[in-house]
């Protein structure tokens, strides 16, 4: 009878312990324990002496579930399929095991860990110099792209005991014979799933069959798809499963919190967080490369430390970006998703999805940056009122409900700034031996001013704050912060009229420098207000759509950077480029039509504005020059009216062919 295939589960309450006996098989022994006195250490797991003090001298006391379930089949040799989410430990809980079990008289590659990322190749070499700081002679050499080859060829040369690199450049170096893989003893899969995602499975495969066939092997993965199933059942042999299990698909000691912010107001809305928000270190996520250089230029402008991270910069610059985010002199790394893949650093206690993840994978992941290693961190999704269903995925996913946050006011952000101006003027009066000079000014001023004391210190507090009022500004735009409501379908109408009980007082008419020509219908241009603006729909009026241009009726005081920021937002293939004709309703320069109004059963239809002449509203924008009559606007037949036209016609010449 075969060996058994051995599966541990690791709670994050319960300590695994293993008893090697007989035929390979595991005496598995599961104990319970607070997480703050656990019940065992790093000594009870057989690892070598210099590593155990290697940890404790890092100030590990205790090991966490998922390396006290891999170090022991790790040490004897097995093959190890881990499941857990990122921040849990599973770097020490596969380099312990390894470093004890290297031959330092060996000079070639005994160990390669495949990361999908530079910044995690780094990360873990980092990690296994740390733990192997007693182990005299030990080499680890971090492989990746971007990195000049002259230095690699010379540390490989040194020959090195381990390497971590990406698949592209290790393939580069099998390729050019730089890299022998004939003595490797142990492979190990780092972040399987990203891999995968970042479409490696071929270079990772082709890596795997050009190792030895007796290796020892294991691989990790936050999540488990069907392609990583495949890989691990074809290349690990009688693999232990080692799941850590949890009521959640995220870490319990990250806080979630989501706010709802329409697209235009949210870069006040991230300094408005920023401002009110205790933190140390901040990773912020963007879709797109342009938007990390984009948001961290209006950032740096606003006064806050921070630089950008993404595959467009240098590996040095990327690098160089990292080591200032851990030696605290950038505070703030605005990153993408591949940029900031595997990231670990220790200050990072907060994380904020700028723009919101397209998948769950890709949430589970940004958030694992902070909270790392059973560290309190937060997470801030900004979720745009039309984004509700990313969020509930999102929710599904981790099968945890995101709390919802409310947008700091302004009085909040002046409270915040005003304690932030204290602390700094305590500090500079503590700081100066003597404030004789400044007190004899100040009696000194208020004699010259003809001012009493109070109105010197204002000025003086007025001057103080240069460039950065104290006291923060009040945005509408901030103000909006609900999930729309679903629309009725509007498709097929090109003529928007109100519905009942819509409140149209104080609208004003705006011009679209989009028609029918374009292709363009009234949902695709109330979707595209409603979206970017989040004015509600019972606040959107009457919409017409003419040949070249189009007209609609938005709240008369609508904010003018909403109304900027519409003129850049496109509508199909062309922007809106909104703009004001006149107001309309009580308090504007014209009457309006009637809303929802039909001609009588049996009044001529001619009564009713004919099709093809601009409706009273838009006169202004349509009228012939110098005679004050409205002119007349080609436009497409709709397909219904055609096809009606082409059934009579068809029918008529049926009729006289009969006769």
């Amino acid at each position: 009878m075969g060996p058994q295939k051995t599966e541990l589960v690791a709670f994050p309450r319960f300590c695994i312990s293993f008893e090697a006996v007989p035929r390979d098989l595991y005496l598995l022994s599961i104990r319970s324990f607070p997480m703050s006195n656990p019940a065992q250490g790093f000594s009870e797991l057989n690892l070598a002496d210099p590593l155990v003090k290697a940890v404790t001298e890092l100030g590990y006391e205790s090991p966490l579930p998922i390396q006290a379930a891999c170090i022991p089949p790790l040490l004897e040799g097995r093959d190890v399929l881990g499941l857990a989410q990122t921040g849990t430990g599973k770097t020490a809980a596969f380099a312990l095991p390894l470093l004890s079990n290297i031959d330092l008289t060996n000079n070639t590659p005994q160990v390669l860990v495949l990361t999908p990322t530079r910044e995690l190749a780094i990360q873990v070499a980092e990690a296994f110099q740390a733990y192997a700081r007693h182990l005299r002679g030990f080499h680890v050499v971090p492989i990746y792209g971007g990195q000049r080859y002259s230095f690699q060829f010379s540390q490989l040369h040194r020959g090195p005991h381990v390497i971590v690199g990406t698949p592209g450049r290790l393939l580069d170096h099998l390729k050019r014979r730089t890299l022998d893989l004939s003595g490797l003893t142990t492979l190990v899969l780092d972040e399987a799933d990203e891999m995968l995602r970042m479409g490696f499975v071929e270079d990772v495969e082709n890596i795997m069959s050009q190792a030895p066939d007796e290796k020892q092997m294991a691989l990790f993965s936050a999540t488990m798809p069907p392609q990583i199933k495949r890989i691990s059942k074809k290349y690990l042999n009688d693999p232990v499963d080692v799941k850590i299990e949890a009521k959640t698909s995220t870490a319990d000691n990250i806080e979630q919190v989501y706010l709802v912010v329409p697209n235009h107001a949210k870069f006040e809305a991230l300094a408005r967080v920023l401002e009110t928000e205790s933190y140390d270190g901040i990773l912020i996520f963007t879709r797109t490369r342009v938007a990390t250089m984009e948001l961290a230029e209006k950032m740096a402008a606003r006064g806050f430390n921070v630089a950008a991270l993404n595959g467009d910069m240098s590996q040095q610059s990327r690098e160089r970006t990292i080591k200032r985010l851990k030696t605290g002199n950038v505070d703030i790394v605005v990153a993408t998703d591949v940029a900031a893949r595997g990231l670990d650093v220790e200050r990072i206690s907060m994380v904020i999805n700028y723009d919101i993840p397209g998948d769950s994978e890709a949430y589970i992941h940004r958030i694992g940056r902070t909270g790392r290693v059973g560290r309190y961190g937060k997470a801030i999704l900004f979720a745009n009122p039309r984004e509700k269903r990313l969020l509930l995925s999102i929710e599904r996913a981790t099968r945890q409900p995101l709390k919802r946050m409310e947008m700091p006011s302004h009085d909040t952000v002046t409270r915040k700034r005003i304690e932030k101006f204290r602390d700094s003027l305590v500090a500079l009066v503590e700081e100066q031996d003597s404030m004789e000079f400044f007190q004899d000014l100040s009696f000194e001023l208020m004699e010259e001013m003809d001012i009493d004391m109070l109105q010197l210190a204002a000025g003086a507090l007025c001057m103080a704050q240069k460039e950065r009022p104290l006291q923060a500004e009040d945005s509408r735009a901030l103000n909006i912060s609900h999930f729309d409501e679903p629309r009725q379908g509007r498709q097929g109408r090109q003529d928007r009229g109100g519905p009942k009980g819509r409140q149209l007082q104080n609208m004003a008419l705006y011009r679209i420098e989009i028609g029918s020509a374009d292709g363009v219908e009234i949902r695709n241009i109330v979707g595209a207000v409603a979206n970017e603006t989040s004015i509600r729909s019972r606040f959107i009026g009457q919409i017409r759509i003419h040949q070249d241009f189009s007209t609609i009726e938005l709240p008369d005081d609508l904010p003018q950077n909403i109304v900027d920021h519409l003129k850049t937002t496109h509508v199909g293939p062309k922007q809106m480029r909104i703009s004001r004709i006149r107001n309309e309703g009580p308090g504007g320069d014209g009457p309006r039509e009637k809303r929802g109004w039909k001609p009588k059963p049996g009044k001529p239809k001619s009564k009713r504005p004919k099709d093809g002449k601009v409706m009273e509203g838009a006169e202004a924008a349509s009228e012939k020059p110098g005679t004050g009559k409205p002119k007349k606007v080609k436009t497409k037949k709709s397909k219904a009216a055609k096809k009606k036209k082409a059934k009579k016609a068809a029918a008529k010449k049926k009729a006289s062919k009969e006769k």
